[in-house]
């Protein structure tokens, strides 16, 4: 008997049932076998320079592509033929298109490295407007759908402006259409690297910078003033229109594990793309010289670092009852459960690849064994000792989670709660670290004279006697040094930054900061990203595991825009041709753009990272590296873009 849900009850209903066929169509979106046949359909070739930015119209049956040949080329993209070249008049490389909402695809919205805005009406063939208010490059312009004629634009001045085409503009008058300026609260270092509309929420706008920091405003309580005058740095020109509550900050909890740091220090990352999910409630961040992260933005969950209350000042060490959010009764800890046998093959398979130092390996099986049984305390503890043992960037923090997270399922999880201790130290917090070993060796007296007990409290004696460093439960906005002044709302909104959910790695973002992550399927079932190597990346949402890794361009994949409707991807980068990709047929042919040695990419792609500059020339060149550890658990500093 066929269910009432399947697809082949769904496809039987769908010539009678409008609605049946649109859900088809929804759930056929996107699935694991098309991912897996994606394969390039076709190039599309016409550009002059780096394909910088594409866009789908709002019916999928027209994709623009802009260049730094300062034209927009609108194309078929069924039936690969250009439709129109829009000679833009930019005199710089062109950042961003966008179509206008309701405009059947015949006007678009261009900006560029010339500090210009233009507006194009395609039927007319001429520029409708021309925008000079920005004083640095146009990187993102932002629509709503259900406000055709608004739209919103960032650019390296630190401005986020709002423009109405219904209304008469003048540049240098100092008109009201600016909504935000960052540079208000942060000093005037600051540059807006990117910005998006919520698609369901249209009043909430994320903004991105060069700092790890994304910024979600609500509009509503915004009212626009008047900007700087053209071309001029003086920050006090712009009057402070953000309230209280217009704002949330979201930021990697590790990231603000260091007691002290400088505005150049948060400057070493850069949001390089920010973009709300299909349900509107969650955000993906692709942050450079970092990880791809997912937040949720109804969260209110700060850094597991920084959470603490004025009851008690400890840092979530696990006999404070509560552990990432789950309650952990140390009074009555919870009966193990037998696990089903193909869950504990895949322990068995993860437990063997981490033993032969395949850490990357052993995290996804983990990552597949978690997504299948989510209250197991086993595997949050194996794979937080995995990203010990990896050491990637934001690795160290992630064990942390996961030791919080175990322990939260299974109070008397002997090695989670010791990796704790363990993870606390190495992520700087030696006082904490102290305070989680002593608890420790109370809770678990028979390790408390262990080998790993004695190294981790020497490593910690000579730290605390040695470094200077004082303890982080002592965090307090006032302690931490800037080079430039920031506010008090600006501090109290870095202060109060929501924490990441999940995190996708294996990419390299390093070079260019327009690289984007995209949700791929009607529901976001999939995560895409280029990379520096000239990668594309799919993964798997749920389990965050990488799935697909294609050769998308022979230096750089910067862009990746899905249909809105159908399995089909077009990408662009350094190369100057857009590259659309769908499902091959299946007829045993091979994929020759397919990399199929995922986790070789992913740790050559973290080392490229992590390396200095003139190391990544070296890489390029195919030459050795001097003074390199090449192990699985190389460290260093993540580099900026």
């Amino acid at each position: 008997m066929i269910k009432s849900n399947t697809v082949v009850n769904y496809t039987s209903k769908r010539e009678t049932d409008e609605s049946v066929c649109r859900s088809l169509q929804r759930r056929l979106h996107v699935t694991e076998n098309l991912i897996g046949r994606l394969g390039l359909e076709k190039e599309l070739v016409g550009h002059g320079g780096c394909v910088n930015c594409l866009e789908w119209d709002s019916k999928g049956s027209k994709l623009a592509s802009a260049s730094d040949d300062f034209q927009v080329i609108l194309w078929d993209p069924f039936l690969y033929k250009k439709l129109h070249t829009v000679q833009t008049g930019h005199h710089g490389n062109i950042f961003s298109v966008k179509f206008k909402p309701e405009s059947n695809g015949n006007i678009i919205i261009t900006g560029a490295g010339d500090y210009e805005v233009r507006v194009h009406n395609l039927v007319c063939k001429e520029t409708i407007r021309a925008c000079i208010c920005h004083a640095g490059r146009v990187k993102r312009l932002a629509t709503a759908p259900d406000l055709p004629d608004v739209f919103w634009s960032a650019a390296e001045d630190g401005i986020i402006r709002q423009f109405d085409l219904r209304k008469p503009h003048i540049c240098g008058r100092n008109e009201k259409n600016v909504l935000v300026d960052l540079r208000t609260h942060t000093g005037e270092y600051i540059e807006a690297k990117c910005l998006s509309v919520n698609p369901l929420r249209t009043e909430l706008i994320a903004v991105g910078a060069n700092d790890p920091y994304i910024r979600i405003y609500d509009r509503r309580m915004i009212k626009p003033v008047k900007g700087p005058s053209i071309n001029s740095s003086t920050i006090s020109a712009t009057e402070d229109n953000l309230p209280p509550g217009c704002v949330q900050y979201f930021v990697p909890g590790h990231v603000l594990c260091r007691k002290k740091f400088s505005e150049r220090d948060l400057r070493e990352y850069s949001a390089t793309y920010v973009t709300f999910g299909p349900n509107g409630t969650e955000l993906l961040v692709n942050l450079g010289s970092e990880q791809i992260y997912l937040f949720d933005i109804r969260t209110n969950e700060r850094s597991l670092l920084l959470k603490h209350t004025n009851d008690n000042k400890e840092v979530c060490l696990p006999l404070n009852g509560y552990c990432n959010g789950f309650h952990a009764d140390r009074n009555s800890p919870k009966q193990k459960q037998q696990m089903p046998h193909h869950i504990n093959a895949l322990k068995l398979a993860g437990n063997s690849l981490y033993e032969k130092a395949q850490y990357s390996r052993s995290i996804r099986i983990y990552n597949e064994a978690i997504g299948k049984c989510p209250s197991s305390s086993v595997f949050y503890a194996n794979r937080a000792a995995a990203y010990m043992k990896r050491d990637w960037c934001g690795d160290m923090y992630a064990a942390f989670r996961d030791c919080l997270t175990a322990l939260a399922h299974d109070s008397c999880n002997v090695k989670a709660f010791f990796r704790l201790a363990r993870c606390l130290f190495e992520l700087g917090w030696y006082q904490e670290a102290q305070e989680c070993l002593d608890n420790f060796r109370v809770r678990f007296p028979t390790y408390a004279k262990s080998v790993a007990c004695a190294a981790l409290e020497k490593d910690i004696s000579c730290k605390v006697k040695h470094s200077g460093y004082p303890s982080k439960c002592e965090h307090d906005a006032a302690e931490f040094e800037y080079m430039t002044e920031i506010s008090g709302k600006e501090a109290e909104w870095r202060e109060s930054a929501r924490d990441y959910c999940l995190r996708f790695y294996g990419h390299c973002n390093t070079t260019t900061d327009i690289k984007e992550a995209n949700f791929f399927g009607s529901d976001g079932q999939f995560v895409v990203a280029g990379s520096d190597d000239g990668s594309i990346f799919i993964w798997d949402r749920k389990t965050t595991n990488n799935i697909r890794i294609l050769k998308g361009d022979s230096s750089i994949v910067n862009c990746l825009q899905p249909h809105p409707t159908n399995c089909l991807l077009a990408t662009s980068g350094i190369e100057h041709v857009v590259r659309l990709w769908s499902p091959l047929p299946q007829d045993g042919s091979l994929n020759v753009l397919e990399i199929t040695e995922r986790d070789e990419v992913a740790l050559t792609n973290q080392r490229r990272m992590k390396a200095d500059p003139f190391d990544v020339v070296l890489m390029n060149m195919g030459l050795p590296r001097p003074n390199v550890d090449d192990s699985d658990g190389t460290t260093g500093t993540c580099r900026p873009s």
